[in-house]
Formats: C-alpha cells, structure tokens, sequence
C-alpha cells in the first residue's frame, strides 16, 4: 500500500482504526494474537519510506525475540517493512527520560555530520517504555520506572523481558540477513541511563563471538553514565586503587556496582571478575563525556555509596574507570586498549555530546 495513496481506505485514519480493531480482536482470541497485531503493524503508515536525510521521525514496532517474539517500539531512518542494503547499523539507547524520538534525532545530526547517508547506515531508536507512555501496548515489555536501565525484567504487558535480553533480540534482529543482507557492522551507542545499561550489557553479553563468525563487527560506545560496573573489590583511593576501608557501604561490590550478586543473566554463564574482565578488554569500547560534566550535585547523578566510591562527577569517573582498566590488566596481565575522550564545552546534554564534529569524527572516522 502506498504511503501516498489518497483513497479513503489508504487514509492514516482509516488504517489507524483498523490497527485498533485488529488488535481488540486479537485479545478476544489469543491463539491469533500475533497474526493480528502483525497485520495491524503493517497497516500503520511509515513516514519515511524511503532513506531519505530529511524524513521526520516516525515510530514504528517490530517483532523482535527468537522463542517468543514481542513488539518493540523503535524509531528508524529507514522503512523496516522490507529488506534494506544498509553495511552499517546504529543502536542510540535513549537516557531516564526515555525520550526515543529526541535520541533519533539527535542521531540524525551526528550521521550527517558524519556524512553517512540512510542508504548505507540504518539508525534504529528504541524505546524502553513503561505502562504510562504513549504508545505503550499489552504487546510490549514493559518496565517499572527506571528500572530498564539496570538491567532488569519487564513487569508489565510482556512481562520477564530483561532490557539485556532486549538489546540482544535487537541484535539478532539486526544480524537477520533476510532483512539486512551486507550488513557489516552494529554500533550500540547508550547516552546518561542508557550508558550505564550499555556499559553493564558490554560486560555481561555473548554477542560478540557468533555476531564476528556471521561477518557482522560490533563496538559499544558508553557516554556519561552515572556509574559503571567494576570486576573486583579495589576502588579508585588517591593515584591508585585499594580495598575500601569504611564498612559504611557493605554492598558496595554487589551488583550494579560490581559483580558480587550477579543477575541471571550474568550469573548463568558462571565467569569470574577475570574472565569478565579478559572478554570485555577484547571487546571495540569507546567511552566519552562533557568536559563540563562535573557537577556532584547533578539532578541525575548516582549518588548511593556504591557510585560515590567510584568518583565525584561523571567526568572523574570515566577517569577512574579507564585507569582501573589499566590497573586490571597490569595485574592480570590482560592487554586492553578502550580510547576515551572527553567533549568541549559539553556538560550532560545528549545534544552538545552528539553534535560536535569532534564526536562525528571519532565514532565515525573517515578512511
């Protein structure tokens, strides 16, 4: 159906209505369920059928997981309706707010300055949502708060969805060649709430191995979480790093601040702060801040204790964990090699972050 036809039944009324009965219909009769809500997805018009640098943003669900697929609601520059020749695939992890379609935005802007173009580099925003926000349906995982960004499963309409099972049916989707037949590469881009679950998925994911024997690369990039998740018991004290002294934060070293207490999703693949810490040193990781992102009292900063020992801002604490990385791989004797940098003139805003050309040129270098 085209996305200019002018007939009454091709109207986005028209098609929004039938989307609804379709989906009434469907939680009348369960066992059709999915055969409903996929008919009802592909009568939803798309804004951007075609990759184009100047289509607005438009929100569009796709069915992602291998088992039992669910709905995912994702903002795209590109027609996720049909097969695309896209080498490169970008996975921007909106912040707390949640805010999708900002993050897509914002991600337009750094591939233009990048000067790749729809045709070749597929952006896909997803958007973990929670019962209260628009759009939210009893077809998707849905989270409690902010509880997506740690990791944590889904308690609401698909219920049991962890956000790192999410991002890894998101992978597998993306990896699918009957959708995205030269795909080369899978960058995982997470900014504020999104880094810290960006940099925890980093650490705990099995991705990497089969994705590189499909021919498909993958890097992380992890800019200005709050906090990040350390192997071991040492913590940043002075120019080095020592047990903590205090018992004034016994959990410390627990999850999500270590790896003491691991989820399940951890905890099932049964690797010590070593083994962690060798894969995730082997792995393409980039992290990145606002040179001006150092205020202690920021209204999203992570101020429990077991964040506190890791440093006072975001800025000392990317410092921190970039040197705790060379720490580890002196004592374990684990090479790593993860660049940093930080952004002038940029505090906390995904925006000033994203829209330097210093940034463009460092997540996106040209040959």
């Amino acid at each position: 159906m085209a996305a200019n036809a002018t007939s009454r039944k091709d109207t986005p009324q028209h098609q929004s209505a039938l989307a609804r009965r379709l989906e009434n219909f469907a939680s009348f009769v369960p066992g059709i369920a999915a055969l409903a809500f996929t008919i009802a997805a592909l009568t939803v018009p798309v804004l951007h059928a075609r990759a184009d640098d100047d289509a607005p943003a438009a929100r569009q669900t796709i069915r992602i997981g291998a088992q039992q697929p669910y709905a995912f609601a994702v903002y795209a520059n590109n027609d996720l309706r049909q097969p695309l020749h896209v080498t490169r695939a970008v996975l921007f992890v909106h912040g707390i707010k949640r805010n999708a379609d900002d993050y897509f935005e914002v991600g337009r802007h750094v591939l233009k300055q990048a000067g790749l173009s729809p045709a070749d580099t597929l952006l896909v925003a997803p958007n973990f949502m929670v019962q209260s926000d628009a759009g939210a349906s009893s077809e998707m995982p849905l989270w409690g708060g902010s509880t997506w960004m740690q990791g944590e499963a889904s308690e609401r309409g698909v219920e049991g969805v962890t956000s790192f099972q999410a991002l890894d049916d998101l992978a597998h989707w993306l990896a699918d060649r009957r959708r995205f037949p030269e795909l080369k590469e899978i960058v995982m881009i997470g900014h504020s709430a999104g880094a810290q679950l960006m940099q925890r998925f980093a650490v705990m994911n099995q991705l990497d191995a089969p994705l590189q024997q499909a021919g498909i690369a993958i890097r992380y990039v992890i800019s200005s979480p709050s906090s990040y998740v350390y192997f071991e018991a040492h913590r940043p004290d002075g120019d080095g790093f020592e047990l903590p002294k205090s018992i004034m934060c016994p959990g410390y070293n627990n999850y999500r601040y270590g790896i003491e207490n691991p989820p399940d999703y951890l905890g099932a693949q049964h690797l010590d702060g070593r083994q962690l810490f060798a894969r995730y040193a082997a792995r393409n990781i980039t992290y990145m801040v606002g040179a001006r992102d150092n205020n202690g009292n920021h209204r999203y900063l992570d101020k429990a204790c077991g964040a506190a020992m890791q440093g006072s801002n975001r800025v000392e604490r990317q410092l921190n964990f970039v040197s705790y990385e060379r720490f580890l791989s002196t004592q374990w004797q684990i090479p790593v090699n993860h660049p940093e940098f930080q952004v002038k003139g940029a505090a906390h805003e995904a925006e000033k972050l994203f829209s330097s050309e210093e940034t463009a040129r460092k997540l996106f270098p040209r040959p």
